[in-house]
């Protein structure tokens, strides 16, 4: 090989090198979740309904939480419980809550069903290594996130421990979350 072939050679795999590290680099960044950024804030999931599958349906009929809670998940994140029982980090969990409406049909009185009033939406992302140990919306394998209907770019929560955690205590064995209304994760 003659000294200006080597020279091409070597430039050519410091180049290649170069690209493969990079697309590593931005691979490894992106695959822990795309709603997180680096100081782990939190951002709404826009068409989750689209991109995600539905896990199930919780119906609250009164007090401040009544109507439908419907759970989303991504497809992996979903055949990944499927396979381990567990959420694999950077796995988002959506649940949307939509006011009800009841009326009368020939399925029977008193039906109930979900309107297009929605209230409001938690989002829970699994991080089971605690990456963002100083961000207060950040614990116990999660990451918390309240979004209300009139600003969907904002995290209302600003403390798990106080604006999450208390409605997801008797799930504590189940790391937090009540699977046993998501018949697709059996």
């Amino acid at each position: 090989m003659t000294r200006k072939n080597l020279y091409k050679f070597t430039i050519s795999l410091t180049i290649l090198l170069g690209s493969a590290l990079s697309a590593f680099s931005s691979t490894a960044e992106e695959s822990f979740s795309s709603y997180v950024d680096e100081e782990g804030n939190i951002s709404f999931p826009e068409e989750f309904r689209m991109s995600m599958v539905h896990l199930g349906s919780w119906f609250v009929p009164s007090g401040d939480a009544s109507g439908f809670h419907d759970v989303y998940t991504e497809k992996e994140s979903a055949e990944a419980f499927r396979k381990t029982g567990k959420f694999p980090d950077g796995a988002t969990l959506v649940k949307e809550l939509r006011a009800a409406t009841s009326a009368n049909y020939t399925t029977g009185e008193g039906v109930n069903y979900a309107n297009e009033n929605l209230k409001q939406w938690f989002v829970m992302i699994k991080d089971s290594t605690n990456q963002f140990s100083d961000n207060p919306v950040w614990g116990e394998g999660w990451g918390w996130a309240l979004f209300k209907t009139d600003d969907k770019t904002k995290n209302v929560a600003v403390d798990y421990k106080t604006d999450c955690l208390g409605c997801h205590v008797p799930a504590k064995d189940k790391d937090w979350v009540y699977t046993e209304a998501y018949p697709t994760l059996k």
